[in-house]
């Protein structure tokens, strides 16, 4: 019913920036919050940014002050902008999105996820 099509990730250098964006289509009827989560080998899958329909964002302790999120909501779209990006922010980054479909209730939201993209800094 829903699909989250993310872009955006590769390779970049120590210092390097990237912007990732994630699409989201389907029977939606709202999506009250969209996010980022990352998952390095052997890690857990660890939050990087969410942010609500209104714009209000929190993020992880380790991305503070160099990544930003935002959303389109016209676009159902949205974006993780990296900054200093150092070879700890190696791993997959997945889109998150607390989606409630059509001819369903604001109560009965369902998360959904992407496939994951890949980011890889080189030192």
């Amino acid at each position: 019913q829903v699909q989250l099509v993310e872009s955006g990730g590769g390779l970049v250098q120590t210092g390097g920036s990237l912007r990732l964006s994630c699409v989201a289509s389907g029977s939606i009827r709202s999506i009250p919050s969209m996010g980022w989560y990352r998952q390095a080998p052997g890690k857990q899958r660890d939050l990087v940014a969410r942010i609500t329909f209104d714009g209000l964002t929190n993020y992880g302790d380790s991305v503070k002050g160099r990544f930003t999120i935002s959303r389109d909501n016209a676009k159902k779209t949205v974006y993780l902008e990296m900054n200093s990006l150092n070879p700890e922010d190696t791993a997959v980054y997945y889109c998150n999105a607390v989606v409630v479909v059509i001819g369903s209730r604001a109560a009965d939201s369902l998360p959904y996820w992407g496939q994951g993209t890949q980011v890889t800094v080189s030192s």
